[in-house]
């Protein structure tokens, strides 16, 4: 995984008005903590920190008034109309430190003959890796899977050097049979019918 440079400013003003005027000046607050330092509240680029959060569990190497930083972002909160971000928590790590994050489940390849559906139980995976080397997502194949039929988390193969850090009996993915729609019953009018 490619780390992303990012330049950031630390924060002297707090509370509602003080972001508001941060996010006009196309800011984002954020907070940088971990490894037992003081919390250190930061300014970031509004638009190079979304294409850097495009990409999931992304480092970015952090320059924060001279001083360098390397974290992963840990909880980013949007605005729920406009999508825009309004703050962003960032994780302090090492290299060759392990850390855990949620890595996205995808999966491939054709389920049994036959009306099923394949539902997600769950979109992601809680996996402990290097944070230098920490996957974007694991693929799954599903092939020939019938109604019923589920894929525990202990049974999907994750990347080299990534360890499963979630509940390994959970089921990630299952196959449901697809409901068929119920024909009206014999003697009934269908809707619009004449009469």
């Amino acid at each position: 995984m490619a780390e992303i440079k990012l330049d950031a400013t630390v924060r002297t003003e707090f509370g509602k008005g003080a972001a508001r005027r941060t996010r006009r000046a196309n800011l984002v607050p954020g907070v940088v903590y971990g490894h037992g330092a003081e919390p250190v509240h930061i300014n970031l680029p509004g638009h190079e920190l979304l294409l850097a959060l495009r990409t999931a569990n992304v480092l970015i190497g952090l320059e924060i008034d001279g001083k360098d930083a390397l974290v992963i972002p840990k909880a980013v909160q949007r605005n729920a109309l406009k999508g825009n971000i309004e703050h962003v928590d960032l994780l302090t790590v090492k290299r060759g430190e392990k850390v855990n994050v949620e890595i996205a489940v995808h999966a491939e390849g054709d389920l049994a003959p036959g009306a099923n559906l394949l539902e997600y139980v769950q979109n992601t995976l809680l996996v402990e890796a290097e944070a230098t080397h920490i996957p974007e997502s694991v693929t799954v194949s599903v092939a020939g899977l019938d109604a019923g039929d589920s894929i525990a988390a202990k049974d999907i193969t994750l990347p080299k050097g990534a360890v499963l850090a979630g509940d390994e009996d959970a089921i990630v993915l299952q196959v449901v049979a697809a409901q068929a729609e119920e024909a009206p019953a014999e003697g009934t009018e269908t809707e619009g019918a004449e009469a």
